[in-house]
């Protein structure tokens, strides 16, 4: 595998569940992700094929799914979910996942706080 190919997912806005507070419990918010799939991108930049690459269209409805259909308490656990996720299509060396929420419940003023983890295969 080349180190250094690796796919780049930034932006992906989802509204989901995901905190420890009771506002955060009862009402979803708006959560960013980006993701870094380090995967060999050689076949797939030599052919030109869909099928030879990782499908960004799949990935990120993936991400969606684990969004909408759970409610974790910690950004910790939703990002280890995803991580897992991709991380099951073989093709896939690691990812690096990050998780923000866009409006952290703090009184102070923050645009966002979030998460990144990194996984591979072990």
């Amino acid at each position: 595998m080349a180190a250094d190919d690796r796919i780049e997912l930034r932006g992906l806005v989802v509204n989901g569940i995901c905190g420890a507070l009771p506002e955060e419990r009862e009402r979803a918010q708006p959560l960013e992700i980006d993701l870094d799939v380090v995967c060999d991108l050689a076949i797939a930049g030599a052919s030109d094929a869909l099928d030879d690459t990782i499908d960004y269209g799949a990935l990120t409805a993936m991400i969606e799914s684990i969004i909408t259909g759970g409610t974790p308490y910690l950004l910790e656990r939703l990002a280890s979910r995803i991580a897992d996720a991709v991380l099951a299509d073989e093709r896939i060396g690691s990812v690096t996942v990050s998780v923000r929420k866009l409006r952290p419940p703090v009184p102070q003023t923050m645009s966002t706080s979030g998460v990144t983890i990194s996984r591979g295969r072990r």
